[in-house]
């Protein structure tokens, strides 16, 4: 899971705190947890910091075959994924509000922008792919915003590949404030609170349809589930891209814009 974006200029009016602090930044620094989600009940999610910051595994990797054309990994996290397709000779960018996933994906080959998935991004419009794995479809807590914002990123046609929650048929939409927290107990330092969703199978293809995607299959492999979703073939509900800069924004400055417009050619944030 990469960071929870900092909804800079989001649509709908999404307001969200950035999840780069302390907890989060200092388990990717030292590439180890324990590292939970927490729910406002005191809920836990623990979070798979080791497998994000060791390379792609069998699962990773199988899902990387189905990429096609330029890759944007969004909340890229650490940036296996990434790296991984820079190995083997592909386009990829991930995106990633935190400091410390950006160097971190740069460190293991990978090129990386400190970028919200809701602020301009190179190439609008001409990614081929969209990856939103780890989790990452709960960024911003409204999988409708995100959904629309993946489908102006992606070329017509474009694929986008999400992981759901682990069980393919559960039907769970949950909308949740959550904080990072460094262990299970409640007196252990935490981060900011931020909006998140988590989603089964059958409720992301519920929004899918309505915003108009076209399923392209789902699968399950080491106790892992994804979707694969096509970009709709029309361009009239996504012709309003978030291209403006966000106002009073300071998460993003000059030095950490693009260099090149284009995703053939992505710059890495340095």
């Amino acid at each position: 899971m990469g960071a929870p974006d900092r909804l800079v200029g989001a649509p709908d009016g999404l307001v969200g705190a950035p999840w780069s602090a302390d907890p989060y930044s200092d388990a990717l620094v030292t590439g180890r947890g324990p590292l939970f989600l927490r729910r406002t009940d005191g809920w836990l999610l623990p979070l798979e910091v080791e497998r994000w910051c060791a390379r792609a595994d069998a699962v990773d990797l199988a899902v990387l075959g189905h990429c096609e054309g330029a890759v944007l990994d969004v909340g890229c996290g650490p940036g296996r994924l990434v790296a991984e397709l820079a190995a083997r000779g592909r386009t990829a960018l991930g995106i990633d509000v935190s400091e410390a996933a950006v160097a971190h994906t740069v460190r293991f080959g990978g090129q990386a922008l400190r970028r919200s998935v809701f602020e301009p991004l190179p190439g609008e419009g001409r990614w081929g792919t969209a990856l939103l794995l780890d989790g990452n479809v709960g960024i911003g807590g409204d999988p409708a915003a995100l959904l629309r914002r993946m489908s102006q990123l992606l070329a017509t046609g474009g694929l986008l590949i999400a992981e759901t929650l682990p069980d393919m048929d559960a039907d769970i939409d949950e909308r949740v404030s959550v904080r990072i927290v460094r262990a299970a107990d409640p007196r252990s330092a935490v981060g900011p609170a931020f909006p998140w969703a988590r989603l089964g199978s059958p409720a992301l293809l519920r929004y899918a349809e309505r915003a108009g995607w076209r399923p392209d299959g789902q699968w399950t492999a080491g106790g892992r589930s994804f979707v694969a979703l096509r970009n709709r073939s029309d361009r009239r509900d996504r012709s309003r891209s978030s291209t403006a800069e966000p106002p009073n924004s300071t998460a993003v400055i000059s030095s950490q814009r693009a260099r090149n417009p284009s995703p053939e050619r992505p710059v890495a944030d340095r």
